[in-house]
This record gives structure tokens, sequence and C-alpha cells, in this order.
């Protein structure tokens, strides 16, 4: 456990750089040119290279289909609420969606890791490139409804570059192509940069917030949502499939990380409410640790793993 917070806490010193950075340059920094930086020129490495870790099976590709039906079957009550919950359509978005952009990467990896040992990376990647599709997908087309009619806001999921990318890359792992080594190398080179810029990124937008500000129904709601509403409808439905308890206990605790820096470039991108955002996510990093401790105990009770 000691190890997993020190692995969190090492990534998160990227979010303090970028906090001093605006800090010290201010207005010089500018947070959406990091923003488009980041959506149409790094993200598409972290894709490609993530799907040259590992080959392709059925069995991952089951995984990856239970964990888009959870959020299918788990969003549309969440849309359903925040229509009547919120006037504000940019707060009807990010309660719809945010909460269900978990942080699969910079924590969910090393945090399985940690829990499970190497073999639950297979597993934790893919589920990290699901959560790709449903970020640039899903959660484009919510927060464009934000501040855009319905065609422009399916329009707007066509420019991600991200998309296409990974498409091709699945169907270049499916058919057994492999890239030279130095190709490899320079796919992993821009994964780590955009993974670094989404840190860096977040906290640009750390600076000037102010959590108080944030709408107290927004703020109460898109938080239980997330650590309350997914996790728990999330172990029940994982209940009804046959899936090894390991496999299950890795979807679940890939449901219960913290809110993705990822909702920062579409908010941002889209002018729907990204302080409020960044707010949301600061609190989740911040929530998650004790949410830890009681996901390690509900791992070690009901599913029966320990490291």
């Amino acid at each position: 456990m000691v190890d997993t917070l020190f692995s969190i806490v090492f990534v998160y010193v990227f979010i303090v750089l970028g906090y001093v950075a605006k800090r010290i340059f201010k207005e010089r920094m500018d947070s959406k040119t990091l923003t488009l930086m980041s959506v149409y020129f790094l993200q598409p490495f972290v894709s490609i290279w993530g799907f040259s870790t590992a080959k392709l099976h059925p069995e991952h590709i089951g995984v990856v289909g239970i964990y888009w039906a959870i959020i299918l079957v788990l969003l549309l009550p969440s849309v359903a609420i925040a229509r009547m919950l919120f006037d504000d359509p940019k707060e009807r978005s990010v309660f719809s969606i945010a909460g269900f952009v978990g942080n699969t990467g910079n924590i969910g990896i090393p945090l399985g890791i940690a829990l499970f040992g190497d073999q639950s990376v297979i597993y934790t990647t893919l589920i990290n490139i699901a959560n790709v599709f449903v970020v640039y997908v899903i959660g484009t087309y919510i927060y464009s409804r934000g501040s855009f009619d319905i065609k422009q806001s399916l329009l707007n999921i066509v420019k991600i570059p991200i998309i296409p990318a990974s498409v091709i890359a699945a169907l270049l792992n499916l058919s057994g192509f492999r890239f030279s080594d130095q190709m490899l190398e320079f796919f992993k080179m821009g994964a780590y940069g955009g993974i670094v810029l989404q840190l860096f990124l977040l906290g640009t937008f750390l600076y000037g917030i102010r959590i108080r500000q944030v709408h107290p129904k927004l703020f109460i709601g898109t938080l239980s949502q997330k650590f309350l509403f997914v996790p728990f409808f999330s172990a029940l439905i994982l209940a009804q499939t046959s899936l090894p308890p390991f496999v299950q206990a890795i979807i679940l605790m890939e449901m219960t990380t913290p809110l993705a820096v990822a909702n920062i470039n579409l908010a941002s991108l889209y002018e729907c409410r990204p302080k409020d955002v960044t707010s949301l996510i600061l609190i989740s990093t911040l929530l998650f640790v004790p949410v830890l401790f009681i996901f390690t105990r509900v791992v070690t009770t009901f599913y029966g793993i320990t490291r």
C-alpha cells in the first residue's frame, strides 16, 4: 500500500510543476494551447503505444466489452438524473459524464500492479484504451452539448484524431503486425510526453481555482456518483458475469479511480466549466486515498484476492 501511494505521489509531481509554471508565467502559460497540443498531437501516441504493448486475444476483448457495457448501462440513468437536477446545460454535461471518465491510465495501471501484480497489466492497459473511446466519443459529445447543438457535437467527435488512430492501431494489433523497435520507442516517447502534458495541464488549471465557487449540487452530486453510485452498481453488474474474481476486481478498481485529467481537455476545448471540472478532479484525487483503503478491504473480503 505504501508503494502504491508513493507511486501516485511521484506521478502527480508533474501537476505541481504545471501549477508553479502557471503561477510564474500567468497568461503567458496558455492552458488552451496546451489542451490543443495534447488532444490533437500527443494523445494519439498514447493510444497507439498502448495497443502495441500486448497482443489482443478474444478473452481480452470480452473484458473491454463488459467495461463498455457497464458504462452504457449506468450512463443512461446518469443523463436522466442530470436533466432533473440541473437547468444549466454545462452543469448537466459535467454531471452526466465526468464520473465515468476515470483515471484508468496514470493511476489505474500502476495501482493494478501494486494490488494484483504484473498479471494485471494486460487488463488495465486494455481498459485504459477502452476508456479512451469513452472519453473521446461519448465524452466529446456530452461535453460539446454543453455549448453546441447535436449536429456540431457529432462533428466534434469526428475531429478528434485519437479515435481513428486507435481504430488503426487495434486493427494492426489484431492482424499480427509488429512495429520495429525504433518505431516502438518513437511511440513510447510520444505517449510519455502526452501523459506528462496531461498532468502538467491539470496543474495549470489548478492555479486560481476556488473550490467554494463550484455549485454545491454539482460538487456533491458528481463525487457521490463517482465513489458511491458507479462502484456499487458496477459491482452488482460484475457479479452477474462469469468473469473470474481476479478480473472482476480489476474492472471494479478501474471504475473507482478518481476523475481523469482528460475531463479537462474536453471541458476546456468546448468551454464547459473547465475550472469546476478541475476542482472536481482535485477533490476526487484527494478522496481516493481513503477510498483506496476501503477498496482493498472489499477485494480481500468479497473477491478473496490478496497480494
